[in-house]
């Protein structure tokens, strides 16, 4: 078994890496580094809460660090990790900027140890859908994609690393990620990135609104966020030369994470019909696509794969450095007012 260590029990550690740990045969959930609120024993008794990351490091035992931490501290804690010979999952934002994505990646292969950029939305049930619909060329030529991770909430977050303008502060670093890396995982590396960051809420000292482009030879694409967007509009915009795919977000398994659910079953991460995305074709007109299912644990069977196989990361730092790459353009297109060429 992978005897693994989480560095945090805040949300990310209870809804997205602690189920998945403790339901995989393979790993082994055995110490969280909690450091003033010890929860983790109250649902996990048999792991046990650590007081400081030197623990963790020093157990020769723990072959696997999550790394869910604020994203200002990601760098210095995946690097810590990688010198310690740990292999490590890095949550989204996977550094700050691309300079220390760059630089974790040639730390991890000069020491041997697998990173695995944990982008958990490429494994929604309605990503998957439109990646299937995509690559069917039921749609042709695509022209146009637009996708979009919105909400409706003026709030300001509890967490104030979220809020307070710092490394990895905003929306760009927190939603923006999830939707950045499925255009990246469906287009590529683009030519160049145009973006307008805003500030929209009262008060806020973050930018909490994004309009992110980029740039292909043959399709444009173009990535929006924001916290004012009462009434639901199709999360993702497909259009080709010979129909349209639209699809709402609709994913369950982190609603279902959150009360508490254990990610197993026939039914787990399927959506309601309702939810089904529509596909309007020249050659069928209208239909209704069933949605695939989500499946946030092949995430984990990936690593399992690749730590004791021959497989390879699922996302690997290479992607999660591009990702950052793009995310610094955006930050500086939005500064200058110009489109920022991707080198």
């Amino acid at each position: 078994m992978i005897k693994t260590a989480l560095l945090s029990f805040g949300m990310s550690g209870r809804v997205f890496h602690a189920p998945f740990l403790c339901e995989h045969p393979q790993f082994e959930l055995v110490s969280c580094w909690e450091r003033s609120t010890k929860s983790i024993q109250n649902l996990y008794p048999n792991v046990t809460s650590i007081p400081n990351l030197e623990s963790i490091l020093n157990d020769p035992e723990i072959e696997l660090v999550i790394v869910n931490t604020p994203i200002y501290t990601h760098y210095e804690f995946a690097k810590a990790a990688l010198l310690a010979g740990k292999h490590i999952v890095v949550e989204k934002a996977f550094t700050s900027n691309s300079k220390e994505a760059e630089e974790l990646e040639i730390l991890a292969n000069q020491a041997n140890k697998h990173i695995f950029v944990y982008q958990n939305r490429r494994l929604d049930s309605d990503f998957l859908t439109v990646k299937k619909v995509l690559n069917s060329g039921k749609l042709g030529k695509i022209v146009d994609a637009e996708f979009h991770f919105d909400r409706f909430n003026a709030a300001q977050s509890p967490k104030l690393h979220k809020e307070i303008p710092g490394p990895g502060a905003g929306i760009v670093k927190d939603l923006g990620p999830h939707i950045i890396d499925q255009a990246l995982h469906l287009f590529g590396k683009p030519t160049a990135v145009f973006a307008d960051l805003r500030l929209t809420r009262p008060e806020t000292q973050v930018e909490d609104y994004f309009d992110i482009s980029l740039f292909y030879p043959e399709v444009s694409v173009r990535l929006k966020g924001g916290y004012f967007v009462k009434h639901p509009i199709p999360s993702y915009q497909l259009h080709g030369h010979l129909g349209s795919f639209l699809k709402i977000r609709a994913d369950r398994q982190e609603p279902d994470l959150v009360a508490g659910k254990i990610p197993t079953g026939d039914d787990w991460g399927k959506e309601d019909e309702s939810e089904y995305g529509i596909l309007d074709t020249i050659e069928n007109g209208i239909e209704i696509i069933p949605s695939e299912q989500g499946n946030y644990m092949a995430f984990y069977q990936n690593a399992f794969q690749t730590i004791r196989g021959d497989s390879k990361p699922f996302i690997p730092a290479s992607e999660g450095k591009l990702c950052m790459q793009v995310i610094d353009a955006s930050f500086e297109s939005s500064r200058q007012g110009k489109k920022i060429h991707i080198q």
